[in-house]
């Protein structure tokens, strides 16, 4: 796999991505009030926080792409899929936090009455579901790949798949707080070890594959 500027500085970006990821949902979680949501939508505060989180998320799209190119080779098939699935819930779930960042406070000073509408069984409630499925399937899916790969380490690969499951409340605050997190301790042992044997040893020393178990 040759190098690119997003392989080669990887794990400052998801040092950056990770961290800002799990600092905007903690934030959130700090000023957020269920028990009114009009209100709380519009606290200047939590629509700062909203906005900043639903920036976030390119962030982490490209650090999940910096990310698997560290590891592409050593990936294989599994590690294609898996990668797939977590862009494309990643962008759908990256939506949804756009309109929640933006427009639910514009909404909720325009037309608050919405927040108490009745959306059970409508499209929105399934598009929804899909969303945070492909999302939380994605990351998990990823993590596992990660650890098949054994380019990264076994404990961080795992608790990489377990925040991606638990990134199916990734919309909640502050539940998005384990991927980030555990994003940015890929990204702090990608520096180190890049600091000690540098960023061709890390392909080189890793055994590559022939064939997909």
């Amino acid at each position: 796999m040759s190098e690119s500027p997003l392989s080669t500085h990887a794990g400052p970006i998801a040092v950056i991505a990770g961290g800002l990821f799990a600092i905007t949902h903690i934030g959130q979680f700090l000023v957020m009030d269920p028990s009114n949501l009009v209100t709380m939508m519009l606290n200047p505060a939590f629509r700062l926080f909203s906005a900043a989180f639903a920036i976030t998320f390119p962030l982490i799209l490209i650090a999940l792409v910096a990310l698997y190119w560290r590891e592409a080779q050593e990936a294989g098939v599994f590690g294609a899929v898996a990668f797939c699935i977590a862009v494309t819930g990643t962008v759908a779930l990256a939506g949804d936090m756009w309109f929640e960042g933006f427009a639910s406070p514009w909404i909720a000073r325009v037309t608050p009455e919405m927040f108490s509408a009745d959306r059970t069984g409508s499209s929105l409630v399934k598009a929804w579901l899909v969303t945070v499925v492909l999302f939380a399937l994605g990351w998990a899916l990823f993590g596992i790949a990660s650890w098949r790969a054994r380019v990264f380490p076994v404990a961080l690969s795992i608790a990489l798949g377990v925040a991606g499951l638990i990134g199916f409340m990734a919309a909640m605050p502050p539940w998005g707080v384990p991927l980030g997190l555990a994003v940015a301790a890929l990204g702090v042992w990608l520096i180190r070890h890049d600091r000690t044997v540098g960023i061709a040893p890390l392909a080189a020393t890793t055994p590559h594959r022939t064939t997909e178990p």
